[in-house]
C-alpha cells in the first residue's frame, strides 16, 4: 500500500512489575488491531483483494513453519463452483481471491478448528443496487475479513493458531455491464441457488446498536455465552439479536431460487441457515465516531481484540 493511517506505536517493553507475559499478549492483540485499521483505513485503490492477500501472507511470512497460506485465484474459484462469491465480483476489473489460513498441524489434529469466516470487500459499491452516496467512501472498510484475518495473526503470534482457520472471499462489488441485477439467481458451493434482490444492506445495525457493540446473530447458545464473556473483559461488545422462525419463511419463500438473499418483505430479515454458527454484525462499530475522548477518530479494528480473547478462552477450556 502506498499510504498508512498515523497510527501510534505501542511500546514492547513492560514497565516496573506489570506481568510480561499478559503485558506481550496485549502488545500483539494491540498489532493485530492495528493491522485491521491499516487495510480499512487505506483507500480502495491501495488496498485492492490482490493487495490485501499479500500483505497478509507479508505479515505471516515469519510464522510460515507453521501456517499456510492460500491465495487462491479465480480459476480455482471457478473450479470449486462458488458461483454466488463471483458474482459479486462480475461488475469489477479486480480479479477475486479467495484466501485461506490454515495452522498446519490443524489439518490433523483431533480437535476441531475454529473457523473464522470473513467477507473481503475491499470496495462494496453496492452494485446495481447503489449505495447513498453520503458515505460512499468508507464502504473501503466494506470487509469483516480484515478484523478475522487480524484476529488470525495476533492468534498466530499468541500461539492460538492451532485453533483458527481462517477463510476470506477478497472481491470489489462494483456497477458494470457485467454486474449482478435484481431478481438474478446464482448457485453457491453447496449446490443451493439464491435469488439476488439486492446486493446492498446499509446501515441497518448502526441504526439499532450504533457504536455501543457488534450485533451478533447465533443459534448457538454456546458461542453466545463465550463470545459476550471475552467481550466484557475486553470492553469490545457484542450484543445478540432475535433469530425468529419468522425470519426463516421470509427467506426460504423464494419464487425462482432456493434461497432470498434477503428476506421477502421489505428487504429485511436475512440471514445463514447452517448448524452452529455466529455471524457478527461490525457495521456501527467500524468506525470510531469521537464518542469515547480517548480513541482516534477514523476505523477502529473492532472486534479484533474480542476474538483474540474468546479464541484465548478456548485454550483453557478441557
Amino acid at each position: 500500500m502506498s499510504s498508512k493511517p498515523r497510527i501510534r506505536s505501542v511500546t514492547t517493553q513492560p514497565y516496573g512489575s506489570v506481568d510480561s507475559a499478559a503485558w506481550q499478549k496485549g502488545v500483539l492483540c494491540g498489532d493485530g488491531k492495528n493491522l485491521a485499521r491499516q487495510l480499512a483505513e487505506a483507500s480502495a485503490n491501495n488496498i485492492t483483494p490482490t493487495v490485501f492477500a499479500n500483505t497478509i501472507e507479508q505479515k505471516l511470512s515469519p510464522f510460515a513453519h507453521k501456517v499456510a497460506v492460500h491465495k487462491r485465484p479465480q480459476s480455482w474459484i471457478e473450479s470449486e463452483q462458488m458461483g454466488a462469491f463471483l458474482s459479486v465480483s462480475t461488475g469489477s476489473e479486480e480479479p477475486p481471491i479467495f484466501l485461506e489460513l490454515h495452522y498446519k498441524d490443524s489439518l490433523d489434529s483431533a480437535q476441531p478448528p475454529l473457523v473464522l469466516v470473513g467477507t473481503g470487500i475491499t470496495f462494496d459499491s453496492g452494485g446495481i443496487s447503489l449505495k447513498p452516496s453520503s458515505g460512499m467512501d468508507a464502504v473501503r472498510a466494506d470487509m469483516s475479513g480484515r478484523a478475522l484475518l487480524s484476529t488470525a495473526t495476533a492468534g498466530t503470534q499468541t500461539n492460538l493458531m492451532f485453533l483458527i482457520s481462517g477463510l476470506a472471499p477478497l472481491c470489489e462489488n462494483m456497477p458494470s455491464g457485467k454486474a449482478n441485477k435484481p431478481d438474478d439467481v446464482v448457485r453457491a458451493k453447496n449446490g443451493k441457488t439464491i435469488q439476488v434482490f439486492s446486493s446492498c444492506t446499509y446501515c441497518a445495525m448502526d441504526v439499532a446498536l450504533g457504536s455501543a457493540a457488534a450485533g451478533m446473530f447465533t443459534n448457538s447458545d454456546w458461542l453466545w455465552e463465550r463470545l459476550h464473556k471475552a467481550s466484557i473483559v475486553t470492553g469490545d461488545r457484542v450484543w445478540r439479536m432475535p433469530l425468529f422462525q419468522h425470519y426463516t419463511k421470509q427467506i426460504t419463500e423464494s419464487a425462482l431460487a432456493y434461497l432470498n438473499n434477503i428476506g421477502k418483505y421489505n428487504h429485511s430479515g436475512g440471514f445463514v441457515t447452517a448448524d452452529h454458527w455466529a455471524h457478527l454484525d461490525i457495521a456501527g462499530v467500524m468506525t470510531n465516531k469521537n464518542e469515547v475522548p480517548y480513541l482516534r477518530k477514523g476505523m477502529s479494528g473492532r472486534p479484533t481484540h474480542t476474538l483474540v480473547d474468546f479464541a484465548a478462552g478456548l485454550t483453557s477450556e478441557p
